[in-house]
């Protein structure tokens, strides 16, 4: 009992890796346009404060999960916690866009070998398979809190204005970064206090080669296709593209030679031998591609393309969050008794939700009888997916994997939030081609929501490909 209630304390102090940093990519969704106009952003410079610190955070995923398998959880996890919150303290005090995108990069360094660590401990805190699915649902969930809040703050905070003469200069949105400062101590200071640090073994050198071919391949392939577009795709970024394969094949190549020569890897092969982890990769792929860019072309639509306030705009994706918390919550349940086919009427019914969500921006007059219950759908749909497949991916993954597995896995996931940001944006902008009227707007938004569901259309195809979790052992193939 007292090991169940040590077991769960430590749950609740890990979800807030989970909740600070998913809190720190969707509470700058709604303020974009506010940071955009008080530090004389430009288009580039507002993508790359969500991208850069995506960026940061898949480049070094992997080398943050190898890190605390290398030199301790604990203390990785104590330390990036508290690098975490001077980032943000640095993002609330910049001046310059320059400054702001480079404390966001920050940011999501210190994110990566944070999140890592959370993962690995409850897959070694929660050995039994089912309390291990339970413990993954729980910290789904605070990330899906996090969204809420943040979405609500990222609308709320940049419409404060002081009247105090010593904070008259401040700046509402900087409260976006700023919270996090006494949430990140108090978070620092519970780790060090109560969770135990497990034994490390150090049986190689840390695998310095590794990290750089990963990270190089993963910043190769991201920067270009963030940057590239609006600069008219210029040789360099088309170089660093096709370079990216090239030392992503490096990069696995030599990691098939450090295992074969009994060497420390970042990336264990052997996880590649777990069907649900390998389907469960391609699953997270795409369906990050579509979730985390539709705040980002939503956002821009409702503010800059409809005129709605940023408070309003919060308030929309608020409702949408809600829906994502219920869907979390009560899909584990039916998960559990009807499998997959509840995930993959939770994709549909995201689908469905899109395709009304053009139907209702691209009308004459919008309708927020309509909007409201279309974005809490829209929510439940995501909520259904996102804890699912997460625990479909890593709840078999044996122990002895754990730190490689969720730091491969987050990459992953991070790796294609940017992809959508590039990808799903890009299409955007593309469409936008510079114009600001409503029509111009609805119509990049048709465009670029498309292309979501074109990935939705891959996720709805893999989960197929999944067996049901009772039919199979989800042992090496």
């Amino acid at each position: 009992m007292i090991q169940q209630i040590n077991n769960r304390r430590s749950l609740f102090i890990l979800s807030a890796a989970a909740f600070l940093s998913v809190l720190d990519i969707f509470i700058v969704n709604v303020a974009l346009p506010t940071i955009k106009k008080d530090i004389n952003a430009t288009e580039a410079d507002i993508q790359m404060v969500i991208a850069g610190y995506l960026l940061g955070y898949a480049v070094f995923l992997i080398t943050g999960a190898s890190a605390g398998d290398y030199y301790g959880k604990k203390k990785v996890y104590v330390i990036s916690m508290c690098c975490f919150t001077l980032a943000s303290l640095f993002c609330g005090i910049a001046q310059t866009p320059m400054q702001l995108n480079v404390s966001r990069s920050l940011q999501g360094m210190t994110a990566a070998f944070m999140v890592p660590q959370s993962l690995a401990y409850i897959q070694l805190l929660f050995p039994d398979q089912k309390a291990r699915a339970k413990a993954l649902a729980f910290y789904g969930s605070v990330a899906g809190i996090a969204s809420v809040i943040g979405q609500f703050l990222g609308g709320f905070l940049p419409d404060i204005h002081f009247s105090n003469e010593w904070f008259s200069n401040m700046d509402g949105w900087r409260l976006i970064f700023l919270i996090n400062i006494p949430l990140g101590i108090a978070a620092t200071y519970t780790a060090f206090l109560y969770l135990k640090e497990h034994k490390v073994a150090r049986t190689g050198r840390f695998d310095v080669a590794g990290v750089i071919l990963g990270s190089l391949a993963l910043l190769f392939l991201i920067y270009p296709l963030i940057r590239g577009r609006e600069l008219g795709w210029p040789f360099w970024s088309l170089g660093m593209l096709g370079s990216s394969f090239l030392l992503l094949y490096g990069f696995v190549r030599h990691q098939q030679g450090k295992m074969k020569r009994g060497g420390s890897a970042l990336i264990n092969i052997q996880l590649f031998r777990i069907k649900d982890f390998k389907i469960g990769l391609f699953i997270a792929l795409f369906y990050f591609i579509a979730q985390d860019s539709y705040f980002l072309i939503t956002g821009l639509l409702l503010q800059d393309g409809l005129h709605i306030s940023s408070s309003e705009t919060g308030l929309l994706f608020v409702f949408q969050g809600l829906g994502y918390v219920f869907g979390s919550v009560y899909s584990v349940s039916l998960i559990n008794k009807y499998g997959k086919k509840v995930i993959l009427m939770a994709v549909l019914l995201m689908m469905v939700a899109l395709v009304f969500h053009v139907v209702l921006f691209s009308t004459a007059s919008l309708d927020w009888y309509f909007s409201y219950p279309l974005l809490l759908i829209y929510g439940i749909g995501c909520g259904s997916v996102l804890p699912s497949i997460m625990s479909l991916a890593l709840q078999r993954i044996p122990g002895n994997l754990a730190g490689s597995a969720s730091g491969l896995y987050s990459t992953i996931q991070q790796t294609a939030i940017a992809l959508g940001i590039g990808l799903t944006g890009g299409v955007f902008f593309s469409l936008l081609d510079a114009k600001s009227n409503k029509a111009a707007f609805v119509n990049a938004y048709m465009g670029a929501t498309g292309f979501n569901l074109l990935a939705l259309l891959c996720v709805l195809y893999f989960l197929y490909k999944l067996p049901e979790q009772e039919k199979h052992s989800g042992g090496v193939e």
